[in-house]
């Protein structure tokens, strides 16, 4: 029997989200702290059957935690612990930022979804990149084989305008860079006003291989570079990001952020229309990611890697995305609504099954 759903609706349901989201954390970080990472790492690991090359690096499990979660990177080492095989910090921006008044998070349960307008809240390159030096050399202690692996995911700082977008950029490539395994350039959060416009294929080109370039100088090696993209780009602008990618030689595109969409959903819309502007994820997602994997797979015929996230609950649902394209696959919101061992859960579920390529 799952005990946490029970546990969710007693103890967090009602509660504030983002506070909620805090004791969570807390939660997971104090087990790690006080010594029982350790029997929730063997109880956890995900079996070997499920390492995953992508980027030259091996991965624990194709499963990861998508940007959002941590993002300050305060529990890489517990999260890890859960069996992820992968954690993406941030999203970090070039300078610190408090992100936008509260409340800014928002559960609609009946959809099994969260809207946030968070704003990439976070203390900033130059204080992220310590933490990130240190979980990197934690985990190469803790796992002398293979370890997982971390990912950090870098935003404009909200006070920057557009024009000088690609120097903030480059503030937390160089600092970031060095201490992360990939990194990821993230132009499609909803929260920052004008952010999604620097989607456009003639912006993004030289704001993607300017932090490429000082990627690779800051770290004196390859760091994999990323993309991530909103669900809500129109099939033509998918299109010319893929053309991009390969143009570029990026090492992946990351499909999707959250959605401005509101259609479709189960909550009333009173409820709906309360919680104001924002980033919709969760659930309702599920259909349009999956287009937009396929539509990215067809037009990059399998030359690049594909991170497929957006709706991601189940084992069968990451079984999906790998057999529709993707090489890795994040989820975050169903972690607030299944607990803390859904990530061992779905790694059971897909060693019980082999995925078909």
């Amino acid at each position: 029997m799952r005990v946490y759903p029970t546990f969710f609706r007693l103890a967090f349901s009602w509660m504030d989200a983002e506070r909620a989201h805090r004791i969570g954390f807390r939660a997971i970080r104090l087990a790690n702290s006080c010594g029982a990472g350790r029997v929730l790492q063997r109880l956890t690991a995900p079996a070997p059957s499920l390492r995953t090359e992508a980027f030259g690096m091996t991965f624990p499990s194709p499963f990861g935690l998508a940007a959002g979660f941590d993002k300050e990177g305060h529990g890489i080492e517990a999260l890890t612990d859960l069996g992820f095989g992968h954690v993406e910090v941030g999203t970090i921006t070039g300078q610190p930022q408090p992100g936008n008044p509260a409340p800014r998070l928002f559960r609609l349960i009946e959809d099994r979804a969260v809207i946030n307008r968070m704003g990439f809240n976070n203390d900033g390159a130059a204080a992220v990149a310590p933490r990130l030096r240190s979980a990197r050399a934690a985990l190469q202690r803790r796992y002398p084989g293979i370890r997982p692996v971390i990912g950090v995911n870098i935003g404009k700082t909200k006070v920057v305008e557009l024009e000088d977008a690609a120097a903030d950029y480059l503030i937390s490539a160089r600092s970031l860079a060095p201490a992360a395994d990939y990194l990821v350039v993230n132009v499609s959060s909803p929260n920052t006003p004008g952010l999604r416009l620097l989607q456009d294929v003639e912006t993004l080109r030289p704001l993607l291989a300017a932090v490429g370039e000082a990627a690779d100088a800051a770290a004196g090696r390859h760091v994999p570079l990323l993309v991530k993209i909103a669900p809500d780009l129109s099939d033509e602008d998918i299109d010319d990001v893929a053309r991009l990618a390969l143009e570029l030689k990026l090492d992946g595109i990351i499909a999707t952020n959250t959605t401005v969409d509101r259609s479709g959903l189960v909550s009333g819309p009173e409820r709906v229309e309360a919680c104001g502007a924002g980033g919709l994820s969760g659930a309702p997602l599920r259909k349009r990611s999956l287009e937009v994997l396929a539509r990215l797979r067809a037009a990059t015929g399998g030359a690049i890697t594909l991170v497929s996230v957006g709706g991601v609950e189940s084992g069968q649902d990451v079984r999906d995305r790998l057999e529709a394209g993707a090489t890795l696959v994040q989820g975050y919101t169903a972690f607030l609504y299944e607990g803390p061992f859904w990530a061992a859960r779905i790694n059971r579920e897909l060693a019980k099954r082999p995925v078909r390529r």
